[in-house]
């Protein structure tokens, strides 16, 4: 290029003949070129940022594109929105009456998947199925051969397991933190506490709800929304919780019985100090395997509060007080004992030979059928329903669980006499343990009609309806008494402890109507200490059988009742009652021991 000189010899001529100065016209020339440089290289330079703009534009609309093509048809990373971030908060720990923790948080991590960025799935599968047995190879392999971008693969595991997983050196096996719900007990008072699932989740974050028991029923209330850290304080004490879980669960066995459940109630206020079923489980891993299982005979089931069962002559015990509270009799009256009771093709005996006659006292002692369904025929069908109504039989019994949220006793549609004759001793009315150990305690706390209750001091202050007098109750107390101390139930016995129960048994009755010969449920309904009783214990077991001795028994007096002294024998001394120790013979002290 032939570059244009900046002074030409004509402009110098012209400049000087003009008088200019020829230096300035350069200078001039020079600051033209400039600024026209400058404007060429600014025109260039705002071209090539208009084409980098536009193509990162492209690109972003592009990826975005993508990426909402992705995610219709490809799960992503679940992740809580920010709104849930808010309202989650540690749940509030489940205390026992005396302040130990019976549910809390532990910081643990869920397992989960990115199959597109793992190097070997087939090894990583076998690899996984060793740390957690419970996981199935096949649905593995077909979860990651889905093409799916995320899959969780357990939501909660343990230290070691994360150790584990992370030993495995797969980039495609991720961790989130998260909160799981800890029962450091175990399996102790597993259907009280129910457990807890996950809601709202994300992976590095999960919303804990109640999915049974007093973590369904406070579910709201464990959320601690406005994080308050108040815990529940409920009315168990966990040392006494144990100590009945122990026998029970020993007593069981050696009765060869299916299934048992026990409560212990304070008889006053209401307060449920333990309740036991069994079997039970662990909600530490509340596994979905137990729904296999038959309703009843599920771990998952209370016994104690969901189910129903024809009890026994423990239902003496309300025909009794009815009796003295219509003053229909005295402890002293003599009643017609004599048997058999023929009614239609219904028959009523008694289980052993009687006398033809008894005191009123005796016919309780002595557990006598035709005695308790004379009383009744007099009394008559309508009382009878109404007394059994103000008890509490005919409505949910109130306790803060769920499942006994609409659990009441089944009865006969047509309340008949015969009806009344054997609902009069517990056969012919179905009703949960839980029912009765309220309905024994209101007749024997001096009358006045208590509500169970899990939670510490929730009665106080509560009015009370009097359901019978303080006399009537008086007198049952004596009677009942009597029954441990020369009874039916004189293996209720406990040494140092006054105790007064009755004892009650009745056939298992069949899906298909009438009653299984060998299959009963035995009952004992016990307070003590019997001369100012604190505490109704209940002990009921499923199917009991003892085969020591010529015969099998399968009563309550051999199978609950001398359950039912065990545990008073243990848990009297944690419950602050002092033992009254009389001179006892050797005898005596070696079967205490034993």
């Amino acid at each position: 290029m032939i570059r244009k000189p900046l002074r030409p010899i004509s402009q110098i001529i012209f400049a000087r003949s003009a008088g200019q100065d020829p230096d300035n016209i350069e200078r001039e020339n020079i600051r033209k070129r400039h600024l026209k440089l400058e404007k060429s290289a600014r025109v260039r330079s705002e071209s090539r940022l208009l084409v980098l703009a536009g193509f990162f534009l492209l690109s972003f609309i592009a990826i975005g594109l993508k990426m909402g093509m992705l995610s219709l048809v490809t799960p992503i990373e679940p992740t809580a929105s920010a709104q849930l971030m808010k309202t989650m908060t540690r749940r509030a720990d489940i205390l026992d009456r005396n302040g130990s923790v019976l549910a809390t948080n532990l910081i643990t991590n869920a397992l989960y998947a990115k199959p597109n960025l793992m190097i070997n799935k087939e090894n990583s599968i076998q690899k996984l199925v060793k740390i957690f047995p419970d996981l199935d190879i096949a649905n593995l392999k077909k979860l990651f051969a889905s093409g799916r971008k995320f899959i969780w693969i357990k939501r909660k595991i343990s230290p070691e397991q994360m150790q584990a997983v992370h030993e495995l050196g797969e980039p495609g096996l991720r961790f989130g933190p998260r909160e799981m719900r800890l029962y450091p007990n175990g399996r102790l008072a597993a259907h009280i506490l129910g457990g807890v699932g996950y809601g709202k989740e994300g992976v590095s974050s999960a919303e804990l709800v109640g999915s049974a028991g007093v973590e369904l029923k406070f579910d709201d209330f464990l959320k601690d929304k406005l994080g308050k850290g108040e815990p529940l304080i409920l009315s168990l004490d966990l040392g006494v919780q144990s100590a009945i879980a122990h026998v029970l669960n020993g007593g069981m066995q050696l009765m060869n019985a299916k299934g048992a459940t026990a409560i212990l109630m304070d008889i006053h206020s209401g307060e449920i100090i333990s309740m036991v079923s069994l079997p039970d489980f662990d909600p530490n891993d509340r596994s979905g395997k137990f729904s296999k299982k038959n309703g009843s005979d599920s771990p998952l089931f209370n016994k104690g509060v969901q189910g129903l069962y024809e009890l026994g002559s423990v239902f003496k015990v309300f025909t009794a007080a009815l009796a003295l509270e219509e003053k229909i009799v005295n402890l002293d009256t003599l009643v017609d004992t004599s048997s058999p009771i023929v009614w239609g093709k219904h028959r009523i005996s008694n289980y052993h030979r009687l006398p033809e006659q008894l005191s009123f006292t005796d016919v309780i002692v002595e557990s006598s059928n035709t005695g308790t369904s004379r009383l009744a025929q007099e009394l008559g069908g309508k009382r009878q329903k109404e007394f059994l109504a103000q008890l509490g039989f005919f409505e949910s019994s109130g306790v803060e669980l769920v499942e006994g949220k609409n659990i009441t006793s089944q009865y006969p549609a047509n309340w008949s006499e015969i009806s009344t004759m054997t609902i009069s001793y517990g056969h012919g009315l179905s009703s949960s343990p839980l029912h009765v150990a309220t309905a024994f305690a209101s007749v024997l706390n001096g009358g006045l009609r208590i509500r169970p209750t899990l939670i510490k001091d929730s009665n106080k202050g509560a009015s009370k309806i009097r359901i019978v007098e303080q006399g009537v109750s008086k007198d049952l107390i004596n009677i009942l008494y009597q029954v441990v101390d020369r009874g039916t139930a004189s293996a209720a016995n406990v040494y140092g402890y006054s105790v007064a129960g009755k004892t009650g048994t009745a056939n298992k009755v069949k899906s298909t109507g009438g009653y299984y010969k060998k299959k009963n449920i035995t009952t004992f309904a016990s307070v003590f200490p019997a001369e100012k009783p604190k505490y109704v214990l209940l002990v009921t077991l499923d199917e009991p059988i003892v085969m020591t001795g010529q015969k099998s028994r399968r009563t309550a007096g051999w199978t609950a009742a001398p359950i039912a002294s065990e545990i008073i024998y243990r848990v009297a001394p944690l419950l602050g009652i002092r033992p009254h120790l009389h001179n006892r013979s050797h005898n005596d002290l070696l079967m205490v021991g034993n």
